[in-house]
């Protein structure tokens, strides 16, 4: 793995704009291509390495960090700190690589908790409004508090098992007080990350106030470290996790409703989508805790298309934003008339949202659906509304946007420029074209 961290290093040292960029998507193609074989944990390097679930996610913060580049044009046409913001972004793609390659439960949360810093910088530096410090300081302290108790269990880990090491650590907790109360510590910081229902009311303060490249970030990639860290730590908890993953599928499934009711009275096109990813990620909560096949491919094929399709969103969010000067819907009326050749990335971007075929989010939603069902009858109930409000606030965000009459404010704007196409081209093509390939990912059982 040293190979493509050691670039990563190179590249803060390059000044060009245009060379990092470039940089970035030539790293993103290599691992593409170097990573493909069949073994189960490849690319090996001391206490890091790469197995199918990390290459996924290390591609896609790859590509993410690749488009924030692209999507932050504006920060380097007002040299606002342009170098600056480059270093801080390669340094988080620097910790999400280790995170995801890690292969020391000590290495990986170190790494997890260290990605918090850049996005704080991003937020902090760039953001729009002055609330982004109370943003900040929500996201900083939520994280943190849920996850120092993951510290502590990791050490107690250690002292009980002599390793640290993936795969090494196998035992079976006994299901009283203290086993219960280990389950919850290391659990929860990662539910908090996801973030799930009740823990997740710094994650659309984060995105509001972030700017552009953070939003896309969170997104895409810091929100999938919950997802993952879950996929890890859930096996060391077995009897514990079948036990207690009716609380999770409950909250997760009637949370994402919730959420979607609150989907429906926004006015804010970055608060919309930020809390539509909650309504998602709770689908992907129920997906990994239940940890049947279906479940876990289903949940992260549900990561990949909701981190490709919501940091689309927030590019199409922020080119409004720079155009008309704000962000709400009452004011964003009628954009079909101003700018009629985004109003197809609009249509295309939403029905991905909605989880319309052809995108991955469809076949996602599918696996975790057969698997919640499966667990559990009734659950169709709460999976059905949620799909229903799921297509409801997401035709609501594209209908008051792109139809209506105007806003008499607004007189003329430029419709888009070919460099803000090819970064929402480069959102949806793979959004929709991985479903090819949808074999290696779903089993044809």
């Amino acid at each position: 793995m040293l190979k493509f961290l050691f670039p990563i290093f190179f590249l803060m040292i390059l000044k060009e704009w245009g060379q990092i960029q470039v940089g970035l998507f030539l790293l993103c193609f290599l691992f593409g291509v170097y990573c493909c074989h069949d073994f189960e944990i490849f690319n090996l390097s001391g206490v890091l390495g790469v197995d199918s679930l990390g290459y996924i996610l290390i591609l896609l913060s790859f590509w993410i960090i690749s488009l924030v580049i692209i999507s932050s044009l504006k920060i380097k046409f007002f040299n606002n700190f342009s170098l600056l913001f480059l270093i801080v972004n390669l340094f988080l793609l620097l910790f999400l690589v280790l995170t995801f390659s890690a292969l020391d439960y000590l290495l990986f949360y170190i790494s997890f908790e260290a990605s918090l810093i850049p996005t704080l910088m991003l937020i902090l530096g760039w953001g729009y409004q002055p609330e982004r410090i109370q943003a900040g300081v929500y996201m900083l302290f939520y994280t943190l508090f849920a996850s120092l108790p993951l510290l502590v269990s990791l050490l107690k880990l250690y002292q009980s098992m002599g390793s640290l090491t993936f795969g090494m650590v196998y035992f079976n907790i006994e299901v009283n007080f203290y086993g219960i109360l280990w389950f919850f510590c290391s659990v929860m910081a990662f539910i908090v990350k996801l973030p799930m229902y009740f823990f997740h009311l710094w994650l659309p303060k984060a995105h509001v106030e972030a700017p552009v490249a953070g939003s896309m970030i969170l997104a895409g990639v810091l929100l999938k470290l919950g997802g993952y860290g879950l996929v890890r730590i859930l096996p060391l908890f077995g009897e514990l996790n079948k036990n207690f993953c009716w609380l999770w599928v409950g909250v997760s499934v009637l949370g994402g409703v919730f959420v979607s009711f609150m989907c429906l009275r926004q006015v804010d096109m970055k608060s919309l989508i930020a809390y539509s990813s909650v309504a998602h990620m709770g689908l992907v909560l129920s997906g990994l805790v239940l940890f049947g096949w279906w479940g876990v491919n289903g949940a992260v094929v549900v990561m990949v298309g909701h981190g490709l399709c919501s940091s689309g969103l927030f590019c199409l969010a922020n080119i409004v934003y720079e155009r008309v000067g704000s962000r709400s819907l009452l004011i964003n009326k009628g954009l079909l008339n101003f700018m009629p050749s985004l109003a197809m990335w609009w249509f295309l971007l939403s029905i991905s949202n909605m989880a319309a075929p052809p995108s991955i989010n469809l076949l996602g939603e599918i696996g975790v659906i057969i698997s919640v069902v499966g667990w559990s009858k009734v659950s169709m109930v709460g999976i059905g509304l949620l799909s229903f409000f799921s297509a409801a606030y997401t035709l609501y965000l594209y209908s008051i946007s792109q139809h209506g009459v105007f806003f008499s404010g607004v007189y003329s704007c430029c419709s888009g420029k070919v460099s803000e196409y090819m970064l929402l081209f480069l959102h949806w093509f793979p959004l929709n074209i991985l479903v090819i390939k949808s074999l290696i990912i779903i089993p044809n059982v």
